[in-house]
């Protein structure tokens, strides 16, 4: 790592600590003025996450939100780069199916939630089934605006090499895509961990949204405020441990620059194309 760089992270990490401390300082203060079943303060509610971290029932319940969450996330970035692709690559497809496309991102969250209680039960395919509903339609968009700026003379100039559709898919259409699909992943991402509270809590009898709801029940607020503090925390463990730093390394050919640009990306298609027309040859 280079000074500048150390630099960088330094200043970066004293801005987060710095507002972590007036969030819990706004917090404190708010606590201060209002009943504790209303607003518990931060030392309330540390004891409760304490609490809940020496429970029996923990790490099953942790463990089964993240499990559902991640493979609704998974299915939906399968399902929706494959779709996205399609129908990026066919705009006959496109103009037939962008009506469903826009129902997919109108229906809310919990409309799917009731649809899963009907036809799955309480059970995790209920919250799997509505982080996918949830997640996949944003991917599906955000790919296929990508597959839109694919650069029309790189694919042209494949084809005049005789190029394989899967290389031109390979070597040109998913560089170029890259960046509207970690857009849309990170966002379904964040959706997706949002949902599975809403399914959880009417679908399944175990996990963070279920304890929630448990909580809200009893009137137990620190409780409350304790899983919504764990919720946040792995969501944002989750997305700076793995989405970004898997954009970081598939991205780690570009230097000293957060996300490519669209020159950037068209020289290494350029590179690419050029790349696989000489082992071709």
């Amino acid at each position: 790592m280079t000074t500048s760089a150390s630099r960088q992270f330094v200043s970066l990490l004293l801005q987060r600590v710095l507002l972590g401390g007036i969030v819990v300082a706004l917090w404190w203060w708010g606590a201060t003025r209002v009943p504790s079943f209303v607003l518990p303060g931060p030392e309330k509610v540390g004891k409760a996450l304490l609490t809940l971290w020496q429970s029996d029932t923990f790490v099953a319940d942790v463990s089964a939100t993240c499990r559902r969450v991640l493979a609704g996330f998974v299915l939906a970035t399968i399902v929706g780069t494959t779709l996205g692709l399609v129908l990026g690559a066919s705009r006959v497809l496109a103009r037939f199916f962008e009506p469903v496309l826009t129902v997919f991102n109108t229906v809310s969250s919990a409309i799917w939630a009731i649809f899963a209680i009907i036809w799955f039960g309480i059970s995790d395919a209920t919250t799997i089934f509505v982080v996918f509903m949830t997640a996949m339609p944003l991917i599906l968009t955000n790919v296929w605006e990508g597959t839109k700026t694919v650069d029309a003379h790189y694919v042209d100039l494949a084809r005049s090499f005789r190029m394989s559709r899967v290389h031109v898919l390979r070597k040109i259409y998913v560089p170029t895509i890259m960046p509207h699909f970690f857009a849309g992943a990170r966002l379904a991402f964040g959706f997706g961990w949002r949902v599975s509270l809403v399914a959880e809590t009417i679908g399944s009898s175990s996990g963070i949204g279920y304890r929630l709801r448990q909580a809200a029940d009893l009137v137990q607020t620190d409780q409350v405020f304790a899983w919504t503090v764990l919720l946040v925390g792995l969501m944002l463990l989750l997305e700076g441990g793995l989405l970004k730093p898997s954009e970081r390394w598939l991205f780690r050919w570009k230097p000293s620059a957060r996300q490519p640009s669209t020159s950037s990306v068209s020289s290494s298609v350029s590179s690419s194309v050029s790349a696989s027309v000489s082992v071709q040859a």
